[in-house]
């Protein structure tokens, strides 16, 4: 059995997967009167002919260590994901090898930050930590075959 480190998460680290959804160190701009910042257009909704869609997730918990045996894929949009809860939760993805996932990573999201993974970036299932969480989920609608799931050889994730 593979097993792998979480990583902590890094806009950097993660961008070969996509894009980190956190407040940016300073808005783009003010609005409501100066009560509100905006951290503007954090990421973009990749959908292929499809319409955009937000939806809940709710996703039951694991613990570490967790044997991660399933990817997927979503060739036709991006997926965003941003926890609505207080806790860190784990994102799992894997490159692409000639059309099958490689050795996965797990990246560990901190509380209060989301993902944006890109359109046909392998990753695992929503994964939060010890305890059930909700989640928005920005993702495609439409026509077309947009799910590609894989069972693979158990993956050790561990802290």
């Amino acid at each position: 059995m593979t097993t792998i480190r979480i990583t902590p998460l890094t806009a950097a680290a993660f961008a070969p997967y996509g894009d980190v959804l956190a407040p940016k160190p300073a808005p783009d701009r003010l609005i409501n009167a100066g009560r509100c910042e905006r951290h503007h257009a954090l990421a973009t909704v990749q959908r292929a002919g499809g319409e955009a869609i937000v939806s809940i997730f709710r996703s039951e918990p694991v613990s570490l260590p967790y044997d991660c045996t399933l990817l997927e894929r979503h060739p036709l949009g991006s997926q965003a994901f941003m926890p609505l809860g207080p806790d860190p939760w784990l994102s799992v993805v894997a490159p692409d090898l000639d059309g099958r996932p490689g050795t996965p990573l797990a990246f560990l999201v901190p509380a209060g930050t989301g993902v944006n993974l890109r359109a046909g970036v392998w990753h695992g299932v929503l994964t939060p930590l010890d305890r059930a969480a909700d989640f928005l989920v920005v993702d495609r609608d439409g026509d077309g075959l947009n799910l590609e799931e894989v069972a693979i050889p158990p993956v050790r994730i561990t802290a």
